[in-house]
């Protein structure tokens, strides 16, 4: 793969290749878990940020589920999630979920948040209650935890890696050059100061971070990425294609093939992490079960 620059907008190429179209969801499994949720009153990022792995992961009987609503406090340039005010937190919304876990009956399950700017600990206390709640419900049921950086608040990640996740996950999202026009309510370096202070507080719990491709980037500021997420003690990393939710949000930039991801995955691995999940579809919780057990 070689290095390749940054196109303009009405550069970029717009059809989706073969390699990322999928089967539209449908399945009795998938109607079962969407009633499931509808009933629980609970968000999935399945829903909310477009997943293409929706049909499959559903299927599977797996799903990522979003609290503390659906109204994120920022508005990142590659994102889905309806941005603005949101309201109030439900204070049932962690029994809730523990309910809903327990009904379908997972081994592991996935808990992730918009970003909430506006609570005093940006959301930490609710991470810690459903893990807490799961834990006591469903004992044998693995929890993985998708945080936003809480403002670089250490108190708030300490909370939740107190509640002791089974894995702690963090999305770099994207490479350091890129980072500020994408995510500009964000900061690369404290994403990576929140991974390496929770492998800090707890050594022995896997971290985990994310990154998409796909948006400008070069083959060799995806290898200082990585490195810098090993730099950090990152255990586990997650690569896939960026798709762009509208015309508003940022451009796609180039498509990654197979052999593409093959060699990010080759590349990561020789760098030390545990499990890297790499391909045009992978996501943050893809297959996260998988990458858990690869860790410990």
């Amino acid at each position: 793969m070689t290095d390749m620059v940054e196109l303009t907008e009405k550069r970029t190429p717009r059809r989706l290749p073969s390699w990322l179209k999928v089967k539209a969801p449908g399945s009795a499994k998938y109607l079962e878990l969407k009633q499931l949720l509808k009933e629980g009153a609970l968000n999935t990022v399945c829903e909310e940020a477009h997943c293409p792995n929706i049909g499959e992961c559903w299927t599977l009987g797996t799903a990522t589920f979003m609290i503390l609503g659906d109204t994120c406090t920022r508005a990142c340039s590659y994102c889905a999630v309806n941005t603005g005010k949101p309201k109030e937190p439900d204070l049932f919304e962690p029994g809730r979920l523990a309910q809903t876990v327990e009904r379908m009956k997972l081994e592991y399950a996935v808990i992730t948040s918009v970003d909430r700017d506006d609570l005093k600990d940006g959301g930490a206390s609710f991470f810690a209650s459903c893990i807490r709640l799961i834990n006591k419900r469903v004992p044998d049921c693995k929890v993985e935890v998708l945080i936003p950086d809480f403002n670089g608040d250490q108190d708030a990640l300490k909370t939740v890696m107190n509640s002791n996740p089974s894995t702690l996950n963090h999305n770099i999202e994207t490479v350091r050059r890129i980072f500020p026009k994408v995510r500009p309510k964000g900061d690369y370096d404290m994403s990576l100061k929140l991974l390496r202070n929770a492998k800090n507080i707890k050594p022995e719990i896997p971290t985990k971070s994310g990154m998409m491709v796909g948006l400008g980037e070069t083959y060799s500021e995806i290898t200082q990425t990585m490195n810098d997420l090993r730099d950090s003690d990152c255990d586990l990393l997650t690569v896939g294609q960026y798709l762009r939710p509208s015309q508003k949000h940022w451009p796609v930039v180039k498509w990654y093939t197979n052999s593409d991801f093959q060699k990010i995955k080759e590349e990561g691995l020789s760098l030390g992490f545990k499990h890297v999940a790499a391909g045009p579809l992978v996501r943050s919780s893809y297959h996260a079960n998988e990458q858990h057990e690869a860790a410990v």
